[in-house]
């Protein structure tokens, strides 16, 4: 029994090494064995580090300074070795030191830090506006003005539900992908207006310098100024749910070039995409177009055959609701389950995605000629809103 737990415990210690050998950093975001906060690419992420180092040093230093005092007076004139202790009532000079030296510390590291944190709350004068939605497990993203005016997406996490669970080695970016990250020139203002759509969430990247929480309700807005090209990485920071950890932010900084020609694309596809509410959609059409929204905001926890995950989410392949009234089955899509996982998508999907989502699934896998209502119309989710 001994050599055999000899054995597992080599064994687990050799798996452990070479777990440890394969992760490398990330880039744009968390490094291997990072104690830091990173140097970032903004200047308030500069300015951040900066203050955390001479807070540190000057807590540091005052830790030494009087502790080191302490300690010496307690050795040297303790009572085993014989010292007098003197006597007096007062000293003015002692007490007036002890008021205004840590005042003037406390203020020297005020002035400094209270510079940065107006720095951080001044969105004027901004380039770009961005609007930023938390839901639960996601990120929508609007742009308010700008090349990119008009333009929205949902943010989703992409990264395989097979790595997940267990089934796949993770990929480089396990955890921090997503389908669509959020595009922004370089070296311009960009203004980050948060709000969220059912519980509080928090919008963090750090090497942006940025983190603010979005609240269901209310509008909080920051900004941040990005002097280098590339991809940044970040995540939620506030526990929102049990997926909590699966909802990354990636931040794609470009040339401002890069930056119109991507933005003229997606207004081309926004023009193509405009979807009619009030038209006669075909089975087709519908079908072609709720397998696209599934994959987008359904597969991750129902997955691809909709079979659900056990204990978590439930199977769409066969459900009753699925299969019964078409009504139940838009009311669940729009206004969610309350106590579940079930989110609301009256906010995240217009009434053609839901009409053409609802019209997959009640058509896709084993379901297709089992059920009633097999064909959703945009007008019958109008009329449930």
């Amino acid at each position: 029994m001994k050599k055999l737990r000899g054995v597992l415990g080599t064994s687990a210690l050799l798996f452990a090494s070479v777990a440890g050998a394969q992760v490398k950093d990330m880039p744009g975001g968390p490094r291997v064995n990072q104690l830091n906060l990173p140097e970032g690419v903004t200047q308030i992420a500069s300015d951040i580090v900066w203050l955390h180092w001479m807070m540190l040093i000057i807590c540091t230093v005052i830790f030494i300074g009087v502790f080191g005092v302490m300690f010496y007076s307690i050795v040297r004139h303790r009572k085993a070795a014989g010292f007098k202790p003197s006597k007096f009532h007062e000293h003015v000079g002692v007490e007036v030191a002890w008021t205004v030296i840590p005042f003037l510390i406390v203020v020297a590291m005020a002035l400094p830090a209270t510079k940065t944190v107006v720095a951080m709350k001044d969105t004027s004068s901004a380039d770009l506006t961005v609007k930023v939605t938390g839901y639960q497990w996601k990120w929508g993203y609007e742009y308010v003005d700008g090349a990119a005016e008009g333009v929205s997406f949902l943010s989703n996490l992409s990264t395989p539900m097979a790595q997940r669970l267990g089934k796949e080695p993770p990929g480089e970016f396990y955890l921090m992908e997503v389908d669509q990250p959020l595009v922004v020139p370089v070296d311009k203002k960009v203004r980050i207006v948060l709000t969220a759509g059912d519980v509080i969430h928090s919008w963090m990247v750090p090497e942006l310098g940025v983190k603010q929480d979005a609240i269901p309700g209310f509008l909080r807005d920051t900004w941040f100024r990005a002097e280098k090209i590339g991809t940044y990485r970040g995540q939620c920071a506030e526990l929102c749910g049990k997926d909590h950890a699966y909802m990354p932010i990636v931040v794609n900084v470009v040339s401002q070039d890069d930056f119109n020609a991507w933005a003229q694309e997606q207004q081309k596809a926004l023009a193509n995409a405009a979807d009619d509410p009030t038209k006669e959609w075909t089975k087709e059409e519908l079908m072609t177009r709720g397998e696209q929204v599934y994959a987008a905001n359904c597969v991750a926890c129902h997955q691809a055959n909709g079979k659900g995950t056990p204990g978590a989410f439930p199977a769409l392949d066969g459900s009753q609701v699925v299969l019964g009234p078409m009504k139940t089955q838009l009311e669940t899509v729009l206004n969610g389950v309350q106590g579940t996982a079930m989110a609301a998508f009256r906010d995240q999907l217009n009434d053609v995605e839901i009409a053409a989502v609802s019209t997959y699934i009640r058509n896709a896998w084993s379901n297709e000629g089992k059920g009633e209502d097999p064909v959703v119309q945009p007008a019958e989710v109008t009329a449930l809103r």
